[in-house]
């Protein structure tokens, strides 16, 4: 697609036609293209678990979404009918951060920090530069002309989804996407707030 195509139609897809799969190379060009992302000193502090077995992707499930997940509200929202159709995603991927790569790499002689300080990083760059590969598979899907979804794994449920996986203990998910053809779906209630006036947002030169 045209970029700006990509850009109009990218929107969360929260229903997918369970009798269509992704074929095999259309998930590893998505995957490959995550791995365009830009990250601070090259540390590229991530990890992508992929999972298309319908065995996984059930354990996928029952390890972030039963049991407590803390609280009435996000149990409700988390097992009501918006899990029902994210469960008919063919593919999930789940997008995990590695803060140490970051702390090793800027430890070496060409960044020099040589505390591994986490008090230098104004932000975590290793959620945010994690979170700019997901980006990208996401457009990618867009640009397949899939549907795809990102949320995140609820707290409660993070250290079950590790076990379940053997994820090492150094990997924190800092979301998943799921991929699939689209379904006829439910629009985002959400979207009724509408897009924020652009001079509300964007400020040149100076903020006021």
């Amino acid at each position: 697609m045209d970029f700006e195509e990509v850009l109009r139609k990218r929107r969360m897809v929260r229903s997918y036609d369970p009798g269509r799969p992704v074929a095999p190379e259309i998930v590893d060009k998505i995957v490959k293209h995550g791995l365009r992302a830009p990250s601070a000193g090259f540390s590229q502090g991530w990890g992508f678990l992929v999972l298309t077995e319908q065995k996984d992707r059930d354990l996928y499930w029952s390890s972030t979404t039963e049991g407590d997940l803390g609280d009435a509200a996000a149990d409700e929202a988390w097992r009501g009918d918006w899990l029902t159709r994210m469960r008919t995603a063919p593919v999930i991927i789940v997008c995990l951060s590695n803060k140490s790569a970051y702390l090793e790499r800027y430890a070496q002689p060409d960044k020099g920090w040589t505390d591994r300080s986490e008090d230098h990083w104004p932000v975590p760059y290793w959620d945010i530069d994690t979170g700019f590969a997901a980006l990208l598979m996401h457009l990618s899907a867009v640009n397949e002309d899939l549907g795809s979804c990102f949320f995140g794994v609820p707290v409660p449920k993070v250290q079950d989804f590790k076990d379940a996986f053997g994820v090492p203990a150094e990997y924190t998910p800092i979301g998943t996407l799921t991929v699939g053809y689209r379904a006829a779906d439910k629009r985002s209630p959400s979207l009724k707030r509408g897009h924020r006036p652009v001079d509300d947002v964007v400020h040149h030169g100076r903020w006021a």
